[in-house]
């Protein structure tokens, strides 16, 4: 992956402003991943989250927690859709080694340290990925290729 990929994560716009709902995209080969997760955003916040504000409203006056939530279920119906309905796995990276290195294969010091949960109910699926919202959209956390794995994994 180029340094652009290596640094792309789900980076909202800020709390509260009018594009409150909004993922910030780079122009390159991760905004076609990054709008795919958008749009299920908008329609999460517009159409499952409960809130007593209208359709505007709901997109603009979202908190920095109501932009985690809604992004773990747009991750999650995502992964879901790609598990065909009864799975998904979603790939983190911890500081241990899960690969050993041999004489065939290249380190990377990233693809060593993919661990892989599988669930086989959305809902857990939401639950773990909100828990771990930061793997996904901290500086450095490599979050658009965990979330690339993640449906190649859930995939096949």
């Amino acid at each position: 992956f180029s340094c652009e990929w290596a640094q792309a994560c789900f980076r909202f716009r800020k709390p509260y402003s009018d594009l409150a709902y909004a993922l910030e995209a780079e122009k390159g080969g991760t905004r076609a991943i990054l709008m795919a997760v958008q749009a299920h955003i908008v329609k999460y916040l517009l159409f499952i989250r409960t809130t007593e504000y209208t359709h505007l409203e709901r997109l603009c006056r979202t908190s920095r927690w109501e932009q985690e939530e809604a992004l773990a279920a747009a991750l999650a119906d995502t992964l879901w859709a790609a598990g065909g309905g009864g799975r998904a796995v979603i790939c983190l990276l911890t500081p241990t080694l899960h690969i050993v290195p041999s004489r065939d294969y290249k380190p990377d010091s990233f693809m060593e340290r993919i661990q892989l949960f599988e669930f086989s109910e959305k809902a857990a699926a939401q639950e773990f990925i909100f828990d771990h919202i930061k793997s996904f959209k901290g500086e450095g956390s490599h979050g658009v290729i965990l979330f690339l794995y993640s449906l190649l994994f859930s995939r096949t």
